[in-house]
């Protein structure tokens, strides 16, 4: 199954371990992604996603979200559905 962009990285807090994500796509928490960019390539589950410091269970189309990554992701890498 081809995977589905979900939004783009626009900003990652490396203390946080946050990226921000600009929703191109709904998606919600439990769904996996896979992160990929030049250097970026891994997969993780949604566990939670934040917005104005609030949890959220479900992201809208250009909604501009935080969320707790596994690794370092980069601004533009790409945010995909598996």
């Amino acid at each position: 199954m081809a995977e589905k962009k979900l939004g783009t990285i626009t900003h990652y807090f490396d203390h946080l371990k946050v990226g921000i994500i600009k929703a191109s796509s709904s998606f919600k928490v439990g769904e996996k992604v896979h992160f990929k960019g030049h250097t970026t390539d891994f997969e993780q589950e949604i566990k939670e996603i934040q917005l104005d410091h609030a949890s959220i269970m479900e992201v809208k189309k250009g909604q501009e979200v935080g969320i707790k990554v596994k690794e370092q992701v980069r601004e533009g890498d790409k945010v995909l559905s598996l």
